[in-house]
């Protein structure tokens, strides 16, 4: 097992990416806490991962809200006793032209893309300086990296995600914790399967291997992150996109 009795945070894991990440972390070993602002969804959720026998704990959280982040923090300690691996996965999209993008869109995105990234790395931050351990992975996007039309609340919170992941692994190299970033493309999630199918064949026809990634696909990325076979892969953005952009 890859993660055996690792206990990690996956913050938006009551669905999607963060989801199918929680059960890959499951089936390798670790006690996953799965942080959503989604209570309904983590509560189904965990119940159902609790029946295939894994040891998952749901935490509701607000990533935007530093109390609530400082919570989320405090409750695993208390239940698991101890935090290895973060994931922050959580985010939304507000998708406008920037004619029609309203300001309290903008900031939302970032107050939960990128505060919320921050908050959650800050509050584990002491427990992982202690053990002189820990895998940071943050989210980012192709839209971080190569911007979006329509989306220039997302792609700049992506792109802010960037920047921390490099300036946390030149902090925090050096205390024997890893910072590294996943940078998933076009995946198959609810909000991708909520667009015509026109729009979805267009996004497919962009990319190298002409398929949409799956959920499971960017899962995987972020167990070889978390796994002590990336030991020495430090301040990466790890590009899970089917080839969109070479």
């Amino acid at each position: 097992m890859r993660l055996q009795d690792k206990v990690a945070i996956i913050t938006g894991a009551a669905n999607g990416i963060g989801l199918a990440a929680a059960l890959r972390f499951a089936e390798e070993g670790a006690k996953v806490v799965l942080a959503d602002y989604d209570a309904n969804a983590g509560v189904e959720q965990e119940k159902a991962l609790k029946e295939q026998g894994y040891d998952v704990k749901f935490i509701q959280v607000d990533v935007a809200n530093r109390d609530s982040v400082d919570s989320l923090v405090a409750q695993t300690i208390d239940h698991f006793g101890e935090i290895h691996i973060l994931i922050n996965n959580a985010g939304i999209t507000k998708d406008a032209m920037l004619t029609k993008m309203t300001a309290e869109d903008f900031s939302r995105v970032l107050g939960v893309n990128v505060n919320g990234v921050f908050h959650c790395t800050q509050a584990v931050l002491p427990h992982f300086v202690e053990q002189k351990y820990g895998k940071i992975i943050n989210t980012s996007s192709v839209s971080g990296v190569y911007g979006n039309i329509g989306q220039t609340n997302y792609a700049a919170s992506k792109a802010a995600v960037i920047g921390m992941t490099k300036t946390w692994a030149k902090e925090l190299g050096r205390k024997g914790i890893n910072v590294n970033a996943v940078s998933p493309g076009f995946t198959s999630t609810a909000m991708v399967a909520k667009m015509p199918e026109k729009i979805i064949e267009q996004m497919k026809s962009v990319v190298a291997l002409q398929r949409l990634g799956e959920p499971e696909d960017i899962a995987n990325a972020y167990l070889y992150l978390a796994s002590d076979e990336s030991s020495y892969v430090h301040g990466t953005v790890l590009q899970v996109d089917g080839g969109i952009m070479m």
